[in-house]
């Protein structure tokens, strides 16, 4: 049995708000800190919406890191199959990203960095390795400004019915083999990972050596251990293939009109978002402590 590891737990400020602005996580950032969670897991859906340097001291103060920053795809963000204004301004808004991801400290940026959510279209086995080979053609300006200033790309394989290009992790590894593995890896989420994998522990290992980053929510999207995942499996996985990274809540507000929809939430998916959080970040702890302390020890 891999030695189990205590892995920090983060929260996505998505849960209660879009866009994130600066307001936004002064407001957020300190109740975080407050309930406990270790680090915060920052969306960029546009470069300005908040500032680097006050958010690096905001989590400062309050004694969080920075687990990474989330890239946003909506419609006109694409790196394949898209025009060459199209391309170039969102080489230019990853940039901008990994920039950000500097400056506060986060190692990765992460998120579906290849087509818009929700932007599908059908290939056949050769034109699926055409589209992968333009996707890393176009990605690699991005790249070496990533590794010029010392982060990571986490690509997220997204489910069935927000992207076509990459589901699984199988897939996402095969896309980027060919590129340098300590600038690029995978960005593994379990509500993803719950519809397109067989097994979320088999998910874990597929990525073995090139797991960057890891979301966490119930397989409806909502708190984490309210569901039927198998957490114990995937626990074990990491431990397994000795990623050490922080966990991060990644949820949403169904009262949201641009992430809500491109998520498809529609319902509340906990009694309240505070609640979703904390009864998230309660369970994760645990579920760890019960891997970490001995089988004679009581529990905390």
């Amino acid at each position: 049995m891999s030695p189990a590891t205590e892995r920090a737990i983060g929260a996505n400020p998505w849960i209660w708000h879009s866009p994130v602005t600066d307001e936004a996580l002064t407001e957020v950032l300190p109740r975080l800190a407050a309930w406990g969670f270790d680090c915060a897991e920052l969306p960029l859906e546009q470069p300005g919406d908040w500032q680097p340097a006050a958010t690096a001291a905001l989590l400062g103060d309050h004694g969080l890191t920075a687990a990474a920053v989330a890239a946003v795809m909506p419609p006109g963000r694409d790196l394949v199959n898209a025009g060459t204004s199209a391309i170039r301004d969102t080489q230019d808004y990853l940039r901008r990203c990994v920039d950000a991801a500097a400056h506060i400290g986060a190692p990765v940026v992460a998120g579906p960095v290849y087509a818009a959510v929700g932007r599908t279209w059908r290939m056949d086995e050769t034109e699926r390795t055409a589209a992968y080979e333009q996707w890393r053609t176009n990605l690699a300006p991005v790249l070496a400004h990533a590794a010029a200033a010392g982060v990571r790309i986490a690509v997220e394989p997204l489910n069935r019915y927000e992207t076509s290009f990459l589901n699984t992790v199988a897939q996402t590894v095969e896309a980027i083999r060919e590129l340098p593995a300590d600038t690029i890896g995978v960005a593994l989420d379990t509500y993803h990972q719950n519809i397109e994998e067989r097994s979320l522990p088999e998910a874990v290992r597929q990525a073995t050596g090139r797991l960057f980053h890891v979301q966490v929510c119930a397989n409806d999207r909502g708190t984490p251990g309210d569901d039927h995942l198998d957490w114990p499996g995937f626990l074990a996985a990491l431990d397994e293939e000795g990623h050490t990274g922080p966990l991060c809540i990644e949820s949403f507000t169904a009262h949201n009109a641009t992430i809500a929809v491109a998520a498809s939430v529609w319902r509340r998916l906990a009694p309240s978002q505070d609640t979703l959080a904390t009864r998230g970040l309660a369970f994760l702890r645990e579920a760890q402590h019960r891997r970490t302390r001995s089988p004679d020890q009581p529990p905390a």
